[in-house]
């Protein structure tokens, strides 16, 4: 397989700079040299090879300092970290404008910084309102959770009633499958964001079942008691079949219970509350993190023959000595 050659430290710039200095330092005592010769009558000797020998020996300082990489190696990585489930509710209660801007895009905020705290951490995204869908599956990627982040919008999902059941029973079919499960169990956490409205079935079969698996639940309720209305695509509210405009407002209960039943937190986001900074903290120190070592692709930095290969001819340069003049 034909490898590529790529550079652990692109950068030509510095190199090009240090490389214009090396020579100019180079070219000076020969310039010096030759102006002493002038003066005495003789013409230097032996200068050429010299020269070329420290030229040699810059040029592959300045590439062992670039890290040239052919090909890739497998190394084992050691991390203490967990899995950590956003479950986003898309509802269209979520585009409810009682938490500024509305209640989905403060939501997204918060949650590309927690995303950004958890570097040795996998982290999966799950969307919910009348179904639940895994937007982006477990990964160490934080760039691509980011991204999957970015995109949510209450358009996701056909309407309907929202169900808090489908997004955990979903994550919970998904626990203890994957490669890691033949070295530890890994410390689990299920991170709900939603305004806590729930129209689905009792939450008590797959409570009783995260609680059995050591998965914690933390909440995260997205609204004020008071609601607001829930604005539609095209202009106007939301009206119920009676042709009132629905009011929306936050649902503590389902929330409170999910978090109190799985010895998770519950936390709230409005206006006057950000419950992430305390939630961030409880991730954080959520006891049962496993340590593991997983093997990850790196390029294999080859820096060490070019940097062997100047040490070699620096080395010769100082123990051949040359008479340039003979006084």
């Amino acid at each position: 397989m034909l490898q590529l050659l790529t550079w652990a430290y692109p950068d030509f710039i510095a190199v090009g700079l240090a490389a214009t200095l090396g020579l100019l330092l180079l070219l000076l005592p020969w310039r010096r040299s030759g102006r002493l010769g002038q003066a005495l009558g003789q013409r230097p000797r032996r200068r050429g090879w010299k020269l070329a020998l420290r030229l040699l020996a810059g040029a592959a300082l300045l590439i062992a300092v670039l890290g040239p990489s052919l090909g890739v190696s497998q190394r084992p990585v050691r991390t203490a970290g967990k899995d950590v489930w956003l479950l986003v509710d898309v509802s269209q209660s979520m585009d409810a404008a009682d938490v500024a801007p509305t209640r989905l895009l403060r939501a997204q905020a918060e949650l590309q910084e927690l995303v950004a705290q958890f570097p040795a951490d996998r982290l999966g995204l799950v969307v919910f309102g009348p179904e639940a869908v895994v937007q982006c599956p477990l990964t160490y990627d934080q760039e691509a959770v980011q991204v999957f982040i970015s995109t949510l919008r209450t358009s996701l999902l056909p309407a309907g009633p929202t169900t808090l059941r489908a997004p955990l029973e979903l994550v919970l079919g998904r626990l203890g499958s994957g490669p890691t499960t033949a070295m530890a169990p890994r410390a689990t956490a299920l991170v709900v964001v939603s305004d806590g409205e729930d129209f689905g079935e009792n939450l008590e079969p797959v409570l009783r079942e995260l609680g059995r698996s050591g998965a914690r639940v933390y909440t995260v309720g997205v609204g004020t008691a008071q609601g607001a209305k829930i604005p539609k695509p095209h202009g106007g509210f939301l009206r119920d079949g009676r042709g009132k405009e629905v009011q929306s407002r936050l649902h503590e209960a389902p929330l409170l219970q999910l978090a109190a039943q799985t010895g998770g937190q519950y936390v709230e986001l409005n206006n006057q509350q950000n419950g992430f900074r305390p939630l961030l903290q409880a991730l954080r120190t959520m006891p049962g993190a496993v340590e593991q070592v997983r093997t990850v692709a790196v390029a294999d930095n080859r820096y060490r023959y070019p940097l062997a290969v100047a040490l070699l001819l620096l080395a010769l340069d100082i123990a051949l000595t040359i008479t340039v003049i003979r006084l």
